[in-house]
């Protein structure tokens, strides 16, 4: 970015994606999704005000953690059109999202013990093994990995 370009009140796609770090194509596709916005010039040209940036890196943070787009689109939604998110907003966010990851943090520590087990014994058949699955039991219990579903009370 340009010296001058540095406090510019809108950017280009190129501008957003140099400062953010993420591709052009990403951008758009954020933008497609409803999870950012842009304004067309008279030359058609998009253009991004600057509180993108910190919606951008908010976006990326999420993701980082798990969180589906939709849920995080839900979440942008929820803020005034050009509000850029602040500590605060992210805080009450992401404590809606406290429990959700504790799941997932459960369920993937139960994955990466109960796989490094299973994957020692080589049968990788969890309906006939006879330590992990005896009669196949869990079958019973529904469709999926029912062994690795962890319900947070």
């Amino acid at each position: 970015m340009d010296m001058q370009d540095w406090n510019a009140k809108e950017l280009t796609p190129a501008q957003l994606s140099d400062r953010s770090g993420v591709a052009v194509s990403a951008l758009l596709f954020y933008e497609r999704e409803g999870l950012i916005s842009s304004r067309r010039t008279s030359g058609n040209q998009r253009r991004y005000k600057r509180d993108v940036l910190r919606r951008v890196a908010f976006i990326r943070v999420s993701q980082r953690v798990g969180i589906p787009l939709a849920e995080i689109r839900d979440a942008l939604a929820i803020l005034p059109d050009g509000h850029t998110p602040t500590r605060n907003d992210w805080a009450r966010l992401s404590d809606h999202w406290h429990s959700d990851l504790n799941r997932r943090i459960e369920q993937l520590t139960r994955l990466r013990d109960d796989l490094t087990n299973c994957i020692g014994c080589g049968c990788l058949s969890l309906p006939n093994c006879a330590l992990a699955n005896p009669h196949d039991e869990l079958g019973e219990e529904g469709p999926g990995a029912r062994d690795l579903d962890v319900e947070l009370e």
